[in-house]
């Protein structure tokens, strides 16, 4: 009942509620945390982005869900799994960086024809991504090409989540769609 009452204060933007609220179930949500991340800087980044989004989303808490702890142990639990992708994305990404593709040989001593092929292919890339909204662009870079999750997009840009699934959905349709021709000479 307490609970409730903070989140209805927080709801309100009541700052002291969000303290009173972090006191009461910080070390549970930590320990949760730490469970997932297993890394401490981590674990702090992801509760204080769990407080960050009770205070932006107090007002979405429904009694009939569930207890307060429990929407905040679902928050917590959520927002570790998301950093623990984003890490194993990164990582993914940072590897793929260290091993180039052969493919991607450009050099003059490579074989010109395939040469030629990808650089045609690297523009055709270029192209369909140009010919996408800015908005759309923007978030396919951000995911495809710095490892960003969607959960992660949508807090980094301020947009609802459904809007981040539903830009990249659509973008994705369009650069398919482009480089129809490109992925059937591939």
């Amino acid at each position: 009942m307490a609970d409730i009452a903070l989140l209805t204060r927080i709801a309100g933007r009541d700052a002291a509620a969000l303290g009173e609220l972090y006191d009461r179930h910080n070390r549970l949500l930590f320990s949760l945390i730490m469970r997932v991340l297993r890394d401490r800087g981590e674990s702090e980044d992801v509760l204080q982005d769990v407080f960050m989004r009770v205070w932006d989303r107090a007002d979405s808490y429904r009694p009939a869900l569930g207890t307060p702890s429990a929407w905040l142990v679902r928050i917590a639990r959520n927002r570790a799994i998301d950093r623990l992708r984003s890490r194993q994305v990164r990582a993914n990404v940072a590897e793929s960086y260290d091993d180039p593709p052969v493919a991607a040989d450009l050099s003059p001593a490579g074989n010109p024809e395939q040469s030629a092929r990808t650089a045609e292919h690297r523009r055709a890339i270029v192209a369909a991504l140009d010919q996408l909204p800015a908005e759309q662009r923007t978030l396919i870079g951000a995911a495809y090409f710095e490892g960003y999750t969607q959960s992660e997009l949508a807090d980094r840009f301020n947009l609802p989540l459904g809007t981040v699934k539903t830009r990249i959905r659509t973008a994705m349709q369009a650069l398919r769609q482009s480089l129809g021709a490109l992925a059937g000479n591939a």
